[in-house]
């Protein structure tokens, strides 16, 4: 049976060579990613593009396209991080029968954070709303980086005086054996994606200066016990591979003036077979108490490279469909 397409047409406003260039790309390859990515064909003359394929994905390639070449009023040049991004968006929130609350702009140094997608946007909400927030979903979809952020806000509002990041110690499957140094260079390791997170932010000498004088603390989730954090921001990454008693003895060192961030991805845990893990339990017995808020993402949220997305929803599809 033949698809029935859908052309449409219209006009970019105002008239830019420069801008023009850069929504299209060397060679053609920003609309060469629309046209894949949402099956349509992008035919242009000038400033006059046609848009043929299926009805609904005609009008979200007309939408993205009219989104990227108001970004390149700011930024003639479109990274393929920002034409995936868009592509990835403007979809999702067409499905989205309410209206959107205001965005949560977080402003680091010289750059600008917020949600890329409904799902982040609300989770960046719950985080400034409420004191304990969990972000549970796949790789990719911006929990520690968005949770960081917010952290590194905080610090510079002085509505908190120190940042607390802690990891469970727990290697990916791998057996790594007895590292070398002292325990910050045995833990290092663990704690490298909140490093590099830090680092893009407050940039390397910064860092450095907070955490000698210990206003930026990183620390192996085993360190919390007997501790009461105050006036503290805490995240807890890769929550997945706490247990249920190191869960709950992380959750009871929250003190005053402090707000927590718990994020981690529920369908990667590394713990031994047969323990349970802390995350999964927690989110669902503290899922209704007021003042803690469950942030959910999924495939669709992942803003990484194209191909992160496809994976992450081929193994959904295989893990639900094998025997349980």
């Amino acid at each position: 049976m033949k698809t029935i397409t859908t052309p449409v047409t219209f006009h970019l406003n105002p008239e830019s060579n420069q801008r023009l260039a850069g929504l299209c790309g060397e060679y053609n390859f920003n609309l060469k990613q629309v046209e894949e990515r949402l099956g349509v064909k992008i035919s242009h003359r000038g400033h006059l593009f046609c848009i043929d394929g299926r009805f609904d994905a005609v009008k979200q390639a007309e939408t993205v396209l009219q989104a990227l070449y108001r970004d390149t009023e700011t930024d003639p040049t479109l990274t393929a991080e920002k034409v995936h991004l868009a592509i990835s968006q403007i979809p999702y929130d067409k499905e989205a029968d309410e209206p959107e609350a205001e965005d949560i702009v977080i402003r680091v140094r010289k750059t600008i954070i917020q949600g890329r997608n409904p799902n982040q946007r609300s989770y960046l909400r719950n985080i400034m709303t409420h004191d304990l927030t969990f972000g549970i979903g796949p790789a990719g979809t911006g929990k520690t980086y968005l949770a960081v952020a917010c952290a590194v806000q905080a610090l510079a509002d002085n509505e908190v005086d120190r940042i607390i990041l802690v990891r469970p110690a727990i290697e990916a499957g791998e057996r790594l054996g007895f590292l070398p140094g002292d325990i910050g260079q045995k833990v290092d390791p663990y704690l490298r994606p909140l490093y590099d997170a830090l680092y893009l932010m407050l940039g390397f000498e910064r860092v450095g200066k907070l955490m000698d004088r210990g206003i930026i603390e990183l620390a192996p989730l085993a360190y919390m016990r007997g501790r009461t954090l105050n006036e503290s921001f805490i995240i807890l990454d890769e929550a997945q591979n706490s247990t249920s008693d190191q869960m709950k003895m992380f959750l009871t060192r929250i003190g005053f003036g402090s707000k927590s961030v718990i994020t981690g991805d529920v369908t990667q845990v590394d713990l031994p077979k047969g323990s349970r893990s802390g995350l999964r339990h927690a989110s669902g017995v503290l899922a209704h108490v007021e003042g803690i808020a469950v942030s959910q993402f999924t495939s669709r949220d992942v803003v990484r490279h194209p191909l992160v997305q496809k994976i992450v929803e081929a193994y959904e599809v295989d893990e639900g469909e094998r025997p349980k």
